[in-house]
């Protein structure tokens, strides 16, 4: 029999829904060893509060084979600073937060675990607490020396990913360039072939104007950098077509055409998936020399300690990242 893979799951800010998130995994028939990074306390806790005090959570062993049973939850305990309650922030707890996935991070790289899932993190808190964190998309970048990560958004057949990331919208226009964006469709053509055996990917390039710039009168940006980084790909061997208006290129009949989107900015392409399928989307990061997936929402503060937090996408983030392995 093949050994299962073993994933590293960081439970993520203590105060939201990740802690109770992570105990769902337990209930479920997943094909990996799921190893929650997370205060064992916390868990205990939350578990008692939620009707989950039937889990057994066991203490990870890096020397024990990777196995995963219905009921059992395989924990490494990564303290708190301070004890945490639903919904409460508290910055003390912020280096741990940011610790868990330096672990899984390491844990990944030196082949330890297979992949990593994050749970949610709240940014707010981290920054607060001095921590310049901008999104796990830019961190994980820099622990593991990816120059350029992407991010992008799964369900099923429909992947959106993103030509810039955690960008306020005045910069995003600065922030695309002919050689930035070659970079990413290579990396997502790359990916794609790679993790979803797509040999050949079809990749739509929305434009960053309205009307994908209305042939100059609303906006450059698609006439002088998106076209050339679309031609240059094409020399390459990258299907890219484009630059498309982001207002059709969803368009059921136009979408089917394609095996990915690439958006400009965040919530140019995001909301489209989450509308679709927030409850099974996953984020992933391309470009990493480690697979990592997440969650497609928040921490949720207000659901927090109440038990109708939902773990559809982290249960989704999981099963994708074990597929990727399997690839």
């Amino acid at each position: 029999m093949h050994a299962i893979p073993r994933i590293a799951i960081t439970s993520g800010e203590p105060a939201g829904i990740g802690p109770e998130l992570c105990l769902a995994l337990a209930r479920a028939d997943l094909p990996c060893e799921p190893v929650c990074l997370a205060d064992l306390r916390l868990l205990q806790s939350r578990a008692l509060a939620h009707d989950s005090a039937s889990i057994e959570l066991i203490p990870y062993d890096a020397a024990r084979p990777p196995a995963h049973r219905t009921g059992r939850l395989t924990v490494l305990d990564s303290p708190l600073r301070v004890p945490s309650e639903p919904g409460r922030l508290d910055v003390r707890n912020a280096p741990a937060v940011l610790a868990m996935l330096d672990r899984a991070t390491a844990g990944c790289l030196a082949g330890e675990f297979a992949a990593m899932v994050t749970a949610p993190v709240q940014k707010s808190c981290m920054l607060d607490a001095g921590i310049p964190f901008v999104g796990h998309t830019e961190y994980l970048a820099e622990r593991t020396r990816a120059p350029r990560p992407v991010m992008m958004l799964a369900a099923g057949s429909l992947r959106v990913a993103l030509a810039t990331t955690h960008l306020p919208l005045t910069a995003v226009s600065a922030a695309i360039t002919v050689d930035s964006l070659t970079e990413v469709l290579a990396i997502l053509a790359r990916d794609l072939a790679r993790w979803w055996r797509l040999p050949a990917p079809r990749i739509a390039v929305c434009g960053l104007n309205p009307h994908a710039g209305e042939s100059g009168h609303l906006g450059d940006e698609e006439l002088r950098v998106i076209a050339p980084a679309i031609a240059h790909a094409n020399r390459s061997g990258i299907r890219a077509e484009g630059p498309l208006p982001a207002d059709t290129v969803f368009v059921p009949q136009l979408l089917e055409r394609y095996d990915a989107v690439l958006a400009m900015y965040h919530d140019q392409g995001l909301p489209v998936v989450k509308h679709a399928r927030f409850d099974t989307a996953v984020n992933v990061t391309l470009g990493l020399p480690i697979v990592r997936t997440s969650v497609d929402h928040g921490t949720a503060l207000d659901l927090a300690g109440t038990g109708r937090a939902q773990a559809g996408s982290l249960l989704a983030a999981v099963r994708l990242a074990a597929q990727m392995v399997a690839a």
